[in-house]
């Protein structure tokens, strides 16, 4: 079923329009919320991931949840103790005082210090560069370290970034524990010889993007955009292209309580939310390259987590499994469409009046639908949340992908 994106899917300039005011707390499921009720909400969040810690065995569901709900796991000193749960890490691994690394002769080390000693903006602003050299040294040994115990995994750029936030929060002992068991299993399709796997997950996006919006779909098939826009985003869990540290944990938060492949639904969401400015701009392949590439850095986070949970929940990775792999005879076809029109004038003139002409449609039709449709497509929208488990905070939804997480592993070597 194709859903419209005008209903399910925000869009920057909706956004924009939105948020001029300064000083007004955030909205909360369309409602101002004051900053006692925000406290109020933090205290009882920490509270049940107390709980959830206490208990035997630990309720790892509810930690689950927890990190995927509105404002995630809400510190670094809460992480410390939750990272570990999500990941499933034995807690004797954890004790584990890391080994001596031997750098001579290392296959590795000269591309890992050239990548490292390039990460000066992934530390906090205003480090005394003592403390941020000696940090870099530590980056350096878990990342050789995890791949000298491991010696099936294939070192990428764009690992660091990953492995980076780990040590910045978790510290040099939970980090290796966390990172070697990540990159043993979500991290997995991206540390392999060759990049194949790797593509095949970024094969995922066009399907996500075509179900929400065949709009945009068909513009960045037409421009020949491809989705290498998006392979920074998807190996290193967008931590190279957010500057805001805050918001890369966040995030962190999110993939870690969910499925391996939730990174490129978040993708697709992204995309889906510039709407505008991808059809507004030239149907060019350069052009729309650029414009994806430059990841705005004012994203409104939680909305869009809970956008990609629901897609999650809706698409799952079994139902995009086919196209994912047979992805480049979908996009020859998509071409197709268009051939006739682009030999008379230009492809994005064609999309932008087919655009145009869908908008006014909708003008003519709003006064005279409103009284009649408006109501029954509430409810559609709420019977439709309610079939899937999703609310806005993304609650309810939280289970069901916690209840997915380790389910689904279409063609991929997620779990060896």
């Amino acid at each position: 079923m194709t859903m419209s994106s005008n209903e399910n899917t925000p869009r920057r300039g909706e956004r924009m329009q939105r948020s001029g005011s300064v000083g007004v707390p955030s909205p909360v499921n369309g409602k101002q919320v004051s900053v006692s009720d925000s406290e109020t909400r933090r205290k009882r969040k920490i509270a049940d991931i107390t709980q959830a810690l206490s208990v035997s065995p630990v309720d790892v569901a509810a930690l689950r949840r927890m990190a995927i709900s509105e404002g995630g796991l809400l510190t670094d000193e809460i992480r410390c103790q939750v990272w570990p749960r999500l990941l499933n890490v034995p807690p004797h691994l954890l004790d584990q005082e890391p080994e001596t690394v031997e750098r001579e002769n290392n296959k590795d080390f000269n591309q890992v210090l050239l990548d490292v000693q390039r990460s000066l903006r992934r530390f906090p602003p205003g480090m005394p560069d003592e403390q941020r050299e000696g940090l870099q040294e530590e980056l350096i040994d878990i990342i050789l370290r995890v791949l000298k115990r491991n010696p099936q995994l294939h070192y990428y750029q764009g690992y660091h970034d990953i492995v980076v936030t780990f040590l910045l929060v978790l510290g040099e002992r939970l980090a290796t524990a966390l990172v070697e068991k990540l990159s043993t299993h979500h991290l997995r399709d991206f540390m392999d010889p060759t990049m194949d796997n790797t593509k095949h997950i970024l094969n995922y996006l066009m399907p996500i993007i075509e179900r929400v919006n065949p709009e945009v779909h068909d513009f960045m098939q037409q421009a020949e955009v491809g989705t290498v826009f998006a392979l920074s985003w998807l190996i290193t869990w967008f931590g190279h292209v957010l500057s805001d540290f805050r918001h890369v944990v966040r995030l962190y938060d999110f993939f870690l309580a969910c499925h391996p492949l939730m990174p490129i639904y978040f993708a697709a969401v992204i995309v889906l939310y510039r709407e505008e400015e991808v059809l507004e701009c030239e149907c060019d392949m350069a052009m729309v390259h650029h414009l994806l590439s430059q990841i705005p850095q004012d994203l409104p986070y939680e909305t869009l987590i809970s956008r990609a949970g629901d897609l999650f929940v809706q698409f799952p990775p079994s139902e995009l499994a086919r196209e994912a792999a047979s992805h480049e005879s979908t996009a020859a076809s998509t071409f197709k469409d268009f051939d006739l029109a682009s030999t008379q004038q230009r492809p994005d003139s064609v999309l932008r009046r087919r655009r145009r002409q869908k908008e006014a449609a909708m003008e003519s039709s709003a006064v005279s639908s409103v009284v009649t449709v408006a109501q029954p497509s509430v409810a559609r929208r709420f019977v439709r949340l309610a079939v899937m488990g999703l609310t806005v905070a993304l609650g309810a939804a939280a289970l069901a992908v916690v209840n997915t997480a380790l389910e689904w592993a279409p063609k991929l070597d997620l779990f060896p």
